[in-house]
This record gives C-alpha cells, sequence and structure tokens, in this order.
C-alpha cells in the first residue's frame, strides 16, 4: 500500500502568497468595481531590457538551424555563461570563485530549496526570523524540523534566530549552534543589509564550529551603499563554510524566464567530503538544465548594454522604494528598508496584528502587502510593501494609505 510524506502535513495552512491570493480573489469578487494595487508578492512589473530581448531572438533564430542548433545543456550550465558570471561577480569584486564552481539553474527558489538534501536529516538548521518561507518549509518537507508549535509559530528543533529594530533586523549570532545556517542579505522580507565587518562574523563563527552558511544573495544588485558587500566570499575564509544562491529574477526581470545558479566553493567540505561533489551529483540526476535561449539572455544581462540598461531599471524600481519610504513616513508610519533592497518594512499601527493591518489595508485603501508574521512569529506586528509595482500605482498607493 502506497504511504505519503507525513512530513508534508507538518506544514501549516497553504503557502503564504497562496493565502494572501485566496483573500484578495475573495475581496475583488464582492467590489469589482473597486481598484485593487499589488504591492505584496514580489514580482517585477517592467519589459525584459531591449540587450536581453535581442540576445533572446538571436538564440531563438540559432535553434532553428541545425549547425547552431542546441539540446541538452551541460550539467554545470554553458561554459559561456559559468565564464561571464565568474569574471564579472566574482573576480571583478575580488572574489576568487572558479567557472566549474558556479551551477547554472532555473532560480534561487529551487536552489534554496533544493540545497538541504545534500546534507543529513540530523543537521539542526538556523534561520532568521522573520524568514523567507521556504527555508523553513523545505526542510519542514524533508523531516528535518519537529512538529509545528502553533502556540508560538515556530517548528520544533530550528533555531530561529530574532530580527529586530533593535538589532537593526540582523540576527546575533546563536549561542546554540546550527549545523546549518540561512542567511539573505539584503534581506527579504525585511530589506535590511549587513555589513562586511558583520558578515565577517558569521563566517568566522561557522568556520569555527564547523557550520555550513546558506547565502542567499538574490538582491545583491539592489545595494546601493559602500560598505554592503555583494557577496559572501568578498569575506576572508568564506570559502570553506559557505554556499551562495543568486538569481536573474529581481536583477534582470527574468521571473517569467527563470535564470539563477548556486557557487559552491572545491575547498568547501563536511565530513571530509567534498559539497561541489554532492550537488554536482544531485545536479546531473535531477535537473537537465536551465534553456540555452534562457542562459544567453543571461549572458546579454553582462554585456555593457545590457548593464546599463539594467542599471537604470534597478533604478526606477529604487524610485518607486524612495516614493513609498517617504510617503510612509509622511503618513506617520515607522517604516525601514527600501535603500539596499526593494522591499518596505512597517510596524502596523494601533496595536493591529500584520493580519488585522492586512484587512485593514485591502478593505479602506485596497492595497494589498505582505503580513509580517506570514514570515514568521518576529514578523508579528510588521507589513511588508515591495517597490516592484508602477510608478502609478506607487503614487496612488502612497496617496490611498495616507487617506486612510
Amino acid at each position: 500500500m502506497a504511504k505519503i510524506n507525513r512530513n508534508y502535513l507538518k506544514l501549516p495552512g497553504s503557502y503564504l502568497f497562496s493565502t494572501i491570493g485566496k483573500k484578495v480573489r475573495a475581496y475583488e469578487e464582492q467590489h469589482p468595481d473597486e481598484k485593487v494595487i499589488r504591492m505584496g508578492i514580489g514580482d517585477v512589473t517592467q519589459p525584459i531590457v531591449p540587450a536581453v530581448i535581442a540576445a533572446l531572438h538571436e538564440a531563438t533564430e540559432e535553434m532553428g538551424k541545425a549547425e547552431t542548433f542546441k539540446g541538452y545543456a551541460p550539467d554545470l550550465g554553458y561554459e559561456f555563461l559559468r565564464k561571464t558570471i565568474a569574471e564579472k561577480d566574482f573576480k571583478a569584486r575580488g572574489c576568487d570563485i572558479a567557472a566549474d564552481e558556479i551551477f547554472v539553474s532555473d532560480g534561487a527558489k529551487c536552489d534554496c530549496s533544493n540545497i538541504q538534501e545534500i546534507f543529513g536529516l540530523d543537521n539542526t538548521i538556523a534561520v532568521c526570523d522573520p524568514v523567507y518561507p521556504v527555508y523553513v518549509d523545505s526542510n519542514v518537507m524533508a523531516g528535518r524540523t519537529g512538529e509545528f508549535d502553533a502556540s508560538l509559530g515556530k517548528f520544533e528543533r530550528v533555531i530561529y534566530m530574532l530580527c529586530t529594530k533593535e538589532n537593526g533586523f540582523c540576527p546575533e549570532l546563536p549561542t546554540e549552534v546550527p549545523d546549518l545556517i540561512y542567511l539573505c542579505f539584503p534581506n527579504n522580507p525585511t530589506g535590511s543589509a549587513i555589513t562586511k565587518d558583520k558578515l565577517q562574523e558569521w563566517v568566522d563563527y561557522a568556520n569555527k564550529n564547523g557550520s555550513v552558511i546558506l547565502y542567499d544573495a538574490a538582491y545583491e544588485a539592489y545595494i546601493s551603499e559602500d560598505n554592503i558587500p555583494h557577496s559572501i566570499y568578498e569575506c576572508e575564509g568564506a570559502k570553506t563554510c559557505a554556499i551562495e544562491f543568486r538569481s536573474f529574477s529581481k536583477t534582470a526581470g527574468f521571473t517569467g524566464l527563470r535564470l539563477g545558479f548556486t557557487v559552491i566553493p572545491k575547498e568547501l567540505k563536511v565530513e571530509d567530503v567534498a559539497l561541489w561533489d554532492l550537488w554536482a551529483r544531485r545536479h546531473g540526476t535531477k535537473y537537465n538544465g536551465a534553456p540555452y535561449i534562457i542562459q544567453k539572455a543571461g549572458e546579454a544581462v553582462y554585456s555593457d548594454a545590457g548593464r546599463a540598461q539594467i542599471k537604470e531599471q534597478i533604478a526606477w524600481y529604487m524610485g518607486n522604494a524612495k516614493i513609498l519610504f517617504e510617503g510612509l513616513k509622511d503618513a506617520g508610519y515607522e517604516v525601514s528598508g527600501g535603500v539596499n533592497a526593494p522591499y518596505l518594512w512597517l510596524s502596523t499601527p494601533k496595536g493591529m496584528s500584520s493580519w488585522e493591518f492586512f484587512d485593514h489595508l485591502l478593505e479602506t485603501a485596497h492595497v494589498v502587502g505582505t503580513p509580517g508574521v506570514g514570515f514568521g512569529p518576529g514578523g508579528e506586528g510588521y507589513f511588508r510593501l515591495t517597490a516592484f509595482g508602477s510608478r502609478e500605482n506607487t503614487i496612488e498607493a502612497v496617496a490611498r494609505i495616507k487617506a486612510m
């Protein structure tokens, strides 16, 4: 008789953004004449830049000719893309990362959740609180955690590292040493960033204790301040303790194209086993590679024209962030983020819970955001808004919130 993976039954309800989607659809059905402005899910709205579109067209034409047709991609990804990434993202910043330490994939979300497969189920994990839900949920599905304690909003056998206004939404080094440490900077959901000195402390801590840092740098292209590292490999010793995830989704608007990569240095070992070997085995067995035309589009992101166009697009999104930040401040909200990341993190007013404020904002201003508690118990009393909407909707949303 077949049996299910009962670990899935530990998960409370549906995925956060699925729950939000259901609530918004129900509201729209009851209020068909209201224009709802969505600032919850972090999906981009600006079109792919011209340099990337040109590369997509060229690669598509190649697929229609026998002499340039491509079938299965190499396991790690095409060398033309991996070499470009190594040069432009890492060596240009003084990071000694080789092309064959880069694994091309269809996005950071998949890699962040799948990476846990190469680690034993007896490893303990530590996550920021609040946290991007995928880190926790993927470990729950694997059976690495205990049961969910609804009264605390936490899973057993998970170390929750509280991120608060008092610590700048950057966690303190945990006294209970975890085996796997998930860090995301610039951070989703809080929009906070980590200085190089602070990140070096995490690297030193991991090397001292034999921990592995799983570093999600999906938003590094939004960094605007000089003392914020773009890669964990800017820190001394990171190659022996850290895996880094990158995404083209927010950097270049690839949420619909799907492209990302994971970096695993060959020096990184656990129990004297190279993690590069394990991930290469997993990658080759379970993944057939991002399409050739998408990888060619990814290469165009690093061209002179592509970089200039994408830099302009990111600046446009961060213009939205500035409008949101200043508008919320003017309206009397306590708000952070929006400087090195496209997310605004605000305290809910008048003692409202996160979901109460979600309902209030939807019903009163017809604006959708994300309740902070959806990212973990540390997010209660907070709320996330994204800067990925249109300029028109961003301005209108601020006006509506001010009028509440």
